[in-house]
């Protein structure tokens, strides 16, 4: 069995600081796949989607939930913020939280791939 999250540790500002990166990341994609499904759509609107997924996160983890439920939670807070914000219908709400959710991991694995290069780098 392995771990899928940890108890946050750290001072108050390190863990809001890692909630404000998280949320920015989630705004970024959440716009990107907003753009490629929409086309042109207002920006704060992929802000206000950006923090649903690291909060259901932070608070699974404080809690000491299942990781395995958080999933599902986040889906679903993503999926109706992105219907209520943008308008749309349920087929079409579902579709770009589709897209949210591959553009997230596509854009996940490129950062932290290129995180892992520069950590691993001589000198």
């Amino acid at each position: 069995m392995f771990v899928l999250q940890t108890v946050p540790s750290g001072s108050a500002s390190q863990v809001a600081g890692t909630f404000a990166l998280f949320a920015l990341f989630f705004a970024v994609t959440a716009h990107i796949a907003a753009r490629n499904v929409l086309g042109d759509v207002e920006l704060k609107n992929a802000v206000a989607v950006g923090p649903v997924i690291p909060a259901v996160s932070f608070v699974f983890v404080a809690l000491e939930w299942p990781a395995a439920l958080a999933v599902p939670v986040a889906l679903a807070g993503d999926f109706l913020l992105v219907r209520y914000l943008y308008g749309q219908s349920t087929r079409l709400a579902a579709y770009l939280t589709l897209i949210h959710v591959v553009v997230s991991i596509i854009l996940g694995v490129i950062v932290f791939g290129l995180l892992a290069i520069i950590q691993s780098a001589p000198g």
